[in-house]
């Protein structure tokens, strides 16, 4: 302002984003000088009387300053401003997370409000314009300003339609049509406050809401506010809500901090009223408040409602926060601190040092809405669980939840009452078989080891294995690992009846499970073609040992004598494996040759082990000694 009064001539507009930095100013250049030869000082903004407007926009013999908002871009005409101050700020209505409202907000200007407001200054003649911003940041700036439709919260527009009986935006023509995730939120808001039904047609709570000029948040918190027959304590919090915050911090006013409980607020302004000061609050910010809510408590048909004191009632309070903001509604996370989980599942945090830490649940009206991992509280209130489940009944829904607990690893059941994230109940519930068993299913598939066949199990799937291998012509069932895991569904479901947790699964049977995709046909091949077991020459019944890619025979070698051929399965297709054990059962030859054995390594075997199992045979001519599984008896050869 200094270098453009030294160095240019005529009155100088000087474009500002609000009322408050206007202020500001003014008081900042009470010092210029006044006087014939001096300057004179005004405030151009949309609130100020009409007789304050026209001293701004009419000659004067004195140089002007005039400190405007966007006002001064397009809506009127100054003459004689040749010098144009631009901070390159505007304030725009957008939508708020932090809030969940449209809201003022000081926003960079596009470019073409920059070079609208650079042209102020050349309307008559050739003029001056200091931006306060670098050429860097013009060519940041967006082009053109968004349409208002694609920025604000939409939940008026959708209810003042909905009141019309339009519930379908692609009913109407538009010149920039609403995004739809907007338009879906706006309506899932108003069906939360009431105001809109199932079918989202206008309830009679909407249609009133729809008559006062605030968001549909407030005028449900008002509407609350007239059915408890407190409309004056709910105009006030509407108010309190809508205007700036009336609390200052660090002696500044319009920021957030300070102590977050709303009921301190409304304790302020009712001191106010009474002409007590209020140290740490903002008299601007009060005034309009109070400017406010008697308007809204004139269109609530002129009811005052009861009187409160400075400490309205904290059940009634709490009861119309959460009517307007259910969705806000947060419950601690754990004991000791000051953090709350919303509904809306994002977790939030008071200052330890907040009287509200303490209660187990709030509502949190203006929460950070930037992107940290958990948003900062800075206005709240508390409210108790009894409030929270009468106001928000229709929300609460009770979930059934049934689960395979990994760490205990066994299915668990729950009933939970909850409200979006927030839970409220929990009690332990008796799954049905239906929930169990595709839980036992899936954890079976993604939790390796949860099956145990045990050996005549395990013994089952490699003799299929085997036949399917061997005769793969012949359509025999999978019954792999792999298969099994992945296809549980199709096998063991009848046999999982009462099982709860892997322990109870790991000691089922299954052998009858894996007959049971055998037909009965299959089963008498599969014992003709891979037999569990097999007669050797003593008479005595072997079990084969189907666990490797070939069949084992473990048998005693005094068992196999005067045998020339190894024995053969599946049709003689597979030749098993001997493993030929000594007295003590330990192996001495693996062969799938037992002629060869006879012939050639039988005698390196006998010199070896006679001497040291001399109680039982080892004949010179194995081909024509009795085959026998026991010892010699005494006096025997």
């Amino acid at each position: 302002m200094e270098v453009a009064l030294r160095d240019t001539a005529g009155d100088i507009l000087v474009f500002l984003p609000g009322a408050g930095e206007i202020r500001s100013c003014t008081d900042r250049l009470g010092l210029l000088p006044k006087g014939e030869n001096g300057v004179s000082l005004h405030p151009l903004y949309r609130d100020l009387s009409f007789e304050e407007q026209e001293r701004a926009i009419l000659p004067s013999n004195r140089r002007k300053v005039i400190l405007a908002t966007n006002i001064a871009e397009t809506s009127l005409t100054i003459e004689g401003v040749g010098v144009v101050i631009d901070s390159g700020l505007t304030r725009r209505l957008q939508y708020d997370p932090a809030t969940g409202m449209n809201r003022l907000m000081t926003l960079n200007v596009s470019q073409a409000s920059a070079v609208q407001r650079k042209g102020r200054a050349g309307r008559l003649g050739p003029g001056v314009c200091y931006r306060l911003y670098s050429r860097h940041a013009y060519e940041g700036m967006v082009p053109f300003a968004p349409p208002g439709i694609s920025t604000s919260d939409l939940s008026s527009l959708v209810l003042e339609l909905a009141v019309w009986g339009v519930k379908n935006p692609g009913a109407l023509s538009w010149l920039d049509p609403p995004p739809p995730a907007a338009w879906d939120s706006a309506r899932g808001l108003l069906r939360d406050l009431g105001a809109l039904d199932a079918d989202f047609s206008v309830t009679a709570a909407g249609k009133t809401m729809a008559r006062l000029p605030i968001h549909p948040r407030l005028a449900r918190l008002m509407v609350r506010a007239s059915d408890l027959g407190c409309p004056r304590l709910g105009a006030d919090i509407a108010a309190l809500l809508s205007e700036r915050d009336v609390m200052k911090r660090d002696g500044q006013v319009g920021l957030r901090g300070g102590d977050p409980d709303m009921a301190g607020r409304i304790e302020r302004l009712g001191l106010w009223r009474r002409g007590k000061g209020v140290a740490g609050s903002d008299p601007r910010a009060l005034l309009a408040v109070e400017r406010t809510s008697a308007q809204l408590l004139r269109l609530m048909q002129g009811r005052s409602g009861k009187a409160y004191q400075e400490s309205p009632d904290a059940d009634t309070l709490s009861r119309l926060l959460v009517s307007g903001f259910p969705d806000r509604v947060a419950k601690k996370r754990e004991k000791g601190g000051g953090r709350f989980l919303l509904v809306q599942g994002r977790g939030v945090r008071l200052s330890p040092e907040s009287s509200l830490s303490g209660g187990a649940f709030i509502v949190a009206l203006d929460v950070d809405a930037g992107e940290k991992a958990e948003g900062i509280i800075y206005i709240a209130a508390s409210v108790d669980e009894e409030v929270v489940r009468e106001e928000c009944e229709g929300r609460i829904e009770t979930v059934r939840r049934v689960e395979w607990d990994k760490r205990s690893r066994r299915i668990t059941g729950t009933a939970e009452e909850k409200i979006g994230a927030v839970l409220l109940s929990q009690r332990l519930l008796s799954p049905s078989e239906e929930e169990c068993l595709p839980l036992l299913c899936e954890a079976i598939r993604s939790e390796y080891g949860m099956l145990s066949f045990g050996r005549e199990a395990g013994q089952f799937k490699s003799r299929v294995s085997l036949v399917r291998r061997v005769f793969p012509e012949e359509d025999w069932p999978d019954l792999s690992d792999e298969r099994l895991r992945s296809s549980a569904e199709e096998w063991l479901l009848p046999w999982l009846t009462g099982v709860r947790s892997a322990r109870e699964l790991s000691s089922l049977d299954l052998l009858p499970a894996l007959r049971a995709q055998l037909s009965w046909k299959e089963l008498q091949l599969l014992d003709e073609r891979a037999p569990a077991s097999v007669t050797v020459p003593s008479g005595h019944s072997v079990r084969l040992d189907y666990s490797g890619e070939t069949p084992v025979l473990a048998v005693k070698l005094q068992e196999m004598f005067g045998l020339a051929d190894t024995p053969e399965i599946a049709g003689g297709r597979v030749k098993v494996l001997l493993q030929l054990l000594s007295p003590a059962r330990r192996p001495v030859q693996i062969t799938q040759d037992l002629r060869g054995f006879w012939n050639g390594g039988y005698r390196e075997v006998k010199k070896e082990l006679k001497g040291r199992y001399p109680k039982h045979p080892w004949p010179d001519d194995p081909w024509n000694a009795v085959p026998t599984r026991r010892a010699k008896s005494k006096g025997g050869n």
